[in-house]
């Protein structure tokens, strides 16, 4: 199976929880794709994505998209989570940003949505993660990428702060992804 992303942080959340099946990425097929997420749902960018790379390599395909939805900005960023400042913004000033945001108000709760697919050119097959958490004051932790060093869990350790075991046991990825496998285990894939 393909990976539909060019994020090694991604990539290798999925081979590790994806452990029994043999992944690629797109850079291991010598495929320099980026497909534009353009959907209005996270499902929507998952599908368009598996979609775009089964057709220019005939395998079948894995792809994701997730992002941060936080309450108090009614769900922002959202499927915009990464590109919300323009695409030369990195993580830090997205992060910083957020957090300046949501000082304006009492509520920091928020979650972690993704939306990961399977497709082998005639269906998709679906699944869903969602990790509820909260929006800390300051960015904190080492580990993880994207958003993970300001998404607080309940026990007030951010993301960043797991060890990757740690996350790959609990984030929003690793449910969708246990979710998809028996899934496909149920369908005989």
């Amino acid at each position: 199976m393909i990976i539909a992303t060019n994020n090694q942080g991604k990539i290798n959340e999925i081979k590790k929880i994806f452990h029994e099946y043999k992944i690629h990425s797109l850079k291991e097929k010598g495929l320099n794709v980026d497909v534009l997420e353009d959907q209005d749902t996270f499902l929507g960018n998952a599908k368009k994505k598996a979609k775009e790379i089964y057709e220019i390599i005939h395998e079948e395909t894995i792809a994701d998209d997730s992002g941060l939805c936080i309450k108090a900005l009614d769900g922002f960023p959202g499927v915009m989570t990464h590109r919300f400042l323009g695409d030369n913004a990195t993580d830090r000033m997205r992060n910083e940003y957020l957090i300046h945001e949501i000082d304006k108000y009492n509520d920091r709760s928020a979650q972690v949505i993704c939306s990961l697919v399977y497709y082998n050119g005639t269906k998709f097959i679906e699944a869903e993660g969602v990790l509820d958490g909260f929006i800390s004051r300051e960015c904190r932790g080492k580990n993880g990428f994207g958003f993970d060093e300001i998404f607080e869990l309940p026990n007030g350790l951010t993301l960043a702060e797991l060890s990757p075991k740690e996350k790959n046991e609990i984030s929003a990825r690793a449910v969708a992804i246990k979710t998809l496998k028996k899934r496909l285990e149920s369908h005989n894939i």
